[in-house]
């Protein structure tokens, strides 16, 4: 089986989130400036969520060009994702309802942190069939923001703990690090070319 009725599902279920969370996003009751000040923290957490969500899919869609055939292990992989993202709109709605206070933050992390190993998980598998010379083995290499986002996760998620503004700063700092263009895959194949 080829990649791309996983990719094509995969697609759905993140615009199904992304569409999930705007929904959830109210419209103030009034029509002056100082009426949005309510909203601004369910606004934020749903931009930064909408970050997270764009750079899974655009990841998502690089690391699938580079898949040959599609086993089960990486199906079942790719439904565990799938799962752990699509928590996303729940701890988002959470955070800007609860304006950032700990546990909501902290559940936010923890959201991040198993997508991430997801994530991981499903790299691996993809890994294990297509084998160590794959092209998708050679783009990812020694996978250093792979390997860090976890790490900060891990003390953005204690760090809510402290001040709930240390996760954020933490969090925002991994969808930066991501949102830095990844030109891995596509320098891969171009050179097969």
């Amino acid at each position: 089986m080829n990649s791309s009725r996983l990719e094509a599902f995969s697609d759905g279920v993140l615009a199904i989130i992304i569409t999930i969370m705007v929904l959830e996003l109210k419209v103030p009751h009034g029509t002056e400036l100082s009426d949005l000040v309510p909203v601004l923290p369910v606004f934020l957490s749903y931009v930064l969520s909408f970050i997270y969500v764009g750079i899974y899919w655009n990841n998502h869609h690089h690391m699938m060009h580079a898949v040959e055939k599609v086993s089960g292990e990486i199906l079942w992989a790719n439904l565990h994702l799938l799962f752990w993202l699509s928590l996303i709109p729940f701890v988002t709605g959470w955070v800007g309802e609860n304006h950032f206070a700990e546990l909501p933050m902290a559940m936010y992390g923890g959201v991040l942190l198993m997508a991430a190993i997801a994530y991981f998980i499903l790299q691996n598998r993809i890994l294990a069939v297509q084998g160590k010379d794959s092209l998708l083995a050679k783009a990812l290499g020694k996978d250093l923001k792979g390997k860090a986002s976890p790490i900060i996760y891990i003390i953005a998620i204690i760090g809510s703990f402290l001040n709930p503004w240390i996760a954020g700063i933490l969090y925002i700092l991994v969808a930066f690090m991501w949102l830095i263009p990844d030109k891995r895959i596509e320098i891969i194949f171009r050179d097969k070319e």
